[in-house]
């Protein structure tokens, strides 16, 4: 059952969210649904030809695992970390409808749009609203009573992301060389790197970087120590996540100082605000001392506003 959603079950849709670090794919056909996570196409990371291929791969597998011809889908929508620019959507959506048409795919009806804009979508549904992603990623959309967008942040951790899960692995990461320089405090944010990766000696120093060099981790994977040890009172790791509730805080009232109309409705939505972490307290109590916001569950998630999204392809093109 889709969250806060009616289910036109006379239309056979799909819905993807490709996010940072996954990509959920949910296939509805009647009252029946079926769903799949894979790995992320975000085009930033992955490149536009593999992101396209990837989420053919995603349809090609829902459609086997719902048991209906590739013939029967009405319409999909695909909402994708980092295309935001008209153009970017129209070249992601063209390559995609080249490369499912030689996988037997006739994706006519189907939208290619910004994941941040699915989210939303699932969060207000087509209500006004302030919602703030903060996953590997953030960015903050707002949208006014005419519908009209509003957008803060989403420039990538190699820009900004200021609060961002790879933002706060960064500053992490950070902390522990100017520990071991002396440059900064001693945190036990960097055993708990070295425990958890033991490529890393820190008899020699260095052995970081070349664990870093050679992926071993990424910035995002940090995000879960820095809490851990914030948690347990590490200064340095807890100086992090109020700084990155204070980087979130500014992005909200970003977009909300160019919406109009008091209180203004917030609602949070990815992996470090969703799951109850400090990160999420922090923003909490920062946001009640700012005033001015109410802060609400989210109707849905980013995979139900791709579904009513493609719902409303799937009729509008019907009508025409």
């Amino acid at each position: 059952m889709l969250s806060g959603f009616t289910v036109k079950s006379q239309y056979t849709v799909i819905g993807i969210d490709g996010g940072g670090s996954k990509t959920r794919g949910r296939l509805v056909y009647g009252d029946q649904q079926v769903q799949r996570v894979i790995g992320s196409t975000r085009v930033g990371v992955v490149g536009f030809t593999e992101a396209c291929e990837r989420v053919v791969q995603l349809i090609a597998d829902l459609t086997q695992d719902a048991g209906i011809e590739r013939s029967e889908i009405d319409a999909v929508v695909v909402g994708v970390a980092g295309i935001w620019l008209e153009e970017e959507r129209q070249r992601f959506a063209h390559l995609l409808k080249v490369i499912a048409k030689d996988s037997g795919f006739n994706l006519q009806d189907m939208i290619a749009t910004s994941d941040a804009e699915i989210a939303l979508r699932g969060a207000f549904g087509t209500e006004p609203g302030i919602m703030i992603i903060a996953g590997t990623g953030t960015i903050t959309l707002g949208k006014n009573a005419k519908g009209e967008l509003v957008r803060s942040g989403g420039w990538g951790i190699e820009i900004d992301d200021e609060g961002s899960g790879a933002w706060i692995g960064k500053k992490g990461l950070s902390a522990c060389v100017k520990a071991i320089d002396g440059r900064g405090v001693k945190t036990s944010l960097l055993d708990s790197l070295a425990d958890r990766y033991p490529q890393i000696n820190l008899k020699y120093p260095r052995s970081i970087v070349s664990a870093f060099m050679d992926k071993v981790f990424e910035y995002h994977h940090l995000t879960p120590m820095v809490l851990d040890e914030a948690e347990k009172g590490d200064k340095v790791c807890l100086t992090i996540v109020k700084d990155a509730a204070d980087r979130l805080y500014e992005n909200i009232v970003a977009v909300a100082n160019v919406i109009p109309g008091d209180p203004k409705t917030v609602s949070f939505l990815g992996g470090l605000l969703e799951n109850n972490t400090m990160v999420s307290k922090e923003l909490m109590n920062r946001i009640k001392k700012g005033g001015n916001f109410t802060v609400i569950d989210p109707k849905g998630t980013a995979l139900d506003g791709a579904i009513e999204l493609s719902y409303e392809l799937a009729s509008g093109s019907e009508d025409i």
